[in-house]
């Protein structure tokens, strides 16, 4: 990459974080101090508690929403091959687009409207009772507890907008734009969104849901473990089988074309993934420092266990081993770190650079799929892990979730492993079928892959008339 495309982007990073922070410092110094002569605006909230957490909930927002372009889409778009650089990037940023739109006309109502077991309902469509509203002379803010929901709806969006976009590394190189844009849709509003629905806002999978039985007594996912890591995973397993291969894969070398981009897009992911997990405390508080704490701490395991097996069995690491362990650290701990202390995140950590590098090598060539990024083995396989492993390391010293009973195995609690083996196999279920029907069904209407001769010209020109790199 030429010097000044790195120096560029690294600017770019040191001026989102230090904008964020800075942001961050001037609202929480409001908060304490608000300048004289201000008049506080109306609101629901209580004045003394909101605009440090907002300030927290915001920034976080924007560190997932960071994740998906420029993170994802260099670290996706470094593995393909540079024919198809622009296609994988494209659809990064399509889906940013149409997914925040989606979420905002009804996939926030589905997912998080009403009390219903199943599904939400029609209270937030179209962004009513979000945004705030003027009432009996005055200015009314809905609130989420101790933040707006407009805030709310804006960090919930960002997994919306990065789910579907994980998906997209299973049938890199090889499915038509116009059949993965109506897929996304389809899926966002019939997986995602119920999913999302059963596991946070009281739904059959939702721990300590009132009022309703629960498949296995519920589950705990703090972050998206189940919600954004297995359904991606297991739904990008579906795409690749029912895909198929890319032409000449198994028989031809298909390296990566540009790991700089991938090294600094992996970069870009662990530091975005602080807002993902610590973002979910939705508050600027203890619990928050502690899921910082267990991700970076997960992270680091991932990536050094990685790096080692390659080291023992290959002779060599690789830096998109390193940067594929420490994906792997961060998917594992993300169902967990709102509930397990630091060491603990270490092992998780540790065990999930193992057995997502024994599923990207060992199994992908035992079952001869072509999962093109190995979304399946480092989200599905990760994501599996971290939810069984929240089982047993989750404890009330970090969460008190069971109102000072014990929580996980270490505590001295088995159920919660049979809740989250049974969150695990309906997810599973869910996401497979409803993914294999949703392709069935555009195959037949729509067509999933690209022509032949389209596919070995590469995407970048086929599908988008473009070019990334252009010899002179």
């Amino acid at each position: 990459m030429h010097p000044a495309v790195v120096r560029l982007l690294v600017f770019s990073v040191v001026a989102f974080v230090g904008g964020t922070a800075l942001f961050c410092n001037t609202l929480c110094a409001a908060e304490e101090s608000p300048p004289a002569g201000a008049r506080p605006a109306e609101s629901t909230a209580a004045p003394a508690e909101m605009p440090g957490h907002n300030s927290w909930m915001l920034t976080s927002a924007a560190l997932v929403l960071f994740m998906t372009a420029p993170g994802l889409a260099m670290f996706y778009g470094g593995q393909v091959r540079k024919k198809n650089v622009l296609n994988i990037m494209m659809q990064c940023i399509f889906l940013m687009a149409m997914m925040s739109v989606i979420w905002s006309v009804w996939g926030y109502s589905l997912a998080f409207g009403g009390s219903g077991r199943w599904l939400g309902n029609g209270e937030f469509l179209c962004m009513q009772n979000v945004q705030p509203a003027w009432q009996a002379g005055g200015v009314e803010v809905p609130m989420e507890g101790k933040i707006p929901r407009l805030t709310h709806m804006l960090f919930q969006g960002m997994f919306f907008v990065i789910t579907p976009a994980l998906i997209c590394g299973a049938f890199a190189e090889r499915m038509r734009f116009r059949t993965m844009a109506v897929f996304m849709i389809l899926w966002g509003t019939l997986v995602y969104c119920p999913l999302c629905h059963w596991v946070w806002d009281g739904g059959i999978l939702t721990y300590g849901a009132a009022g309703a039985a629960t498949f296995g007594g519920g589950a705990l996912d703090f972050a998206g473990g189940t919600v954004v890591h297995i359904s991606s995973g297991v739904s990008a397993l579906v795409c690749a089988l029912v895909i198929g291969k890319r032409l000449g894969a198994g028989s031809e070398p298909m390296p990566p074309h540009n790991l700089t981009y991938t090294a600094l897009g992996a970069a870009m992911l662990w530091v975005g993934w602080f807002g993902f997990n610590a973002g979910s405390a939705l508050a600027a508080d203890g619990l928050a420092s502690s899921a910082f704490a267990a991700t970076h701490f997960s992270a680091a395991a991932g990536a050094l266990t990685w790096a080692a097996l390659e080291w023992r069995l290959r002779g060599k690491p690789s830096s998109l081993g390193a940067c594929s362990g420490a994906v792997a650290g961060l998917v594992c701990i993300t169902p967990a770190s709102g509930y397990v202390q630091p060491m603990p995140a270490l092992a998780m950590g540790a065990a999930a650079g193992a057995l997502c590098y024994f599923a990207c090598t060992v199994l992908k060539r035992k079952f001869k799929y072509d999962d093109s990024l190995d979304v399946f083995g480092v989200h599905g396989v990760g994501g599996t892990l971290g939810a069984v492993l929240t089982g047993v390391f989750a404890t009330r010293a970090v969460n008190n979730v069971a109102a000072g009973g014990p929580v996980g195995l270490i505590d001295g609690n088995s159920s919660l492993l049979v809740g989250q083996l049974a969150a695990v196999a309906v997810a599973w279920a869910f996401a497979a079928t409803v993914t294999l029907g949703l392709l069935k069904l555009l195959d037949a209407a729509m067509g999933l892959r690209v022509s032949q001769s389209a596919e070995i010209q590469g995407l970048d020109y086929s599908q988008h008339g473009e070019e990334g790199y252009i010899d002179i």
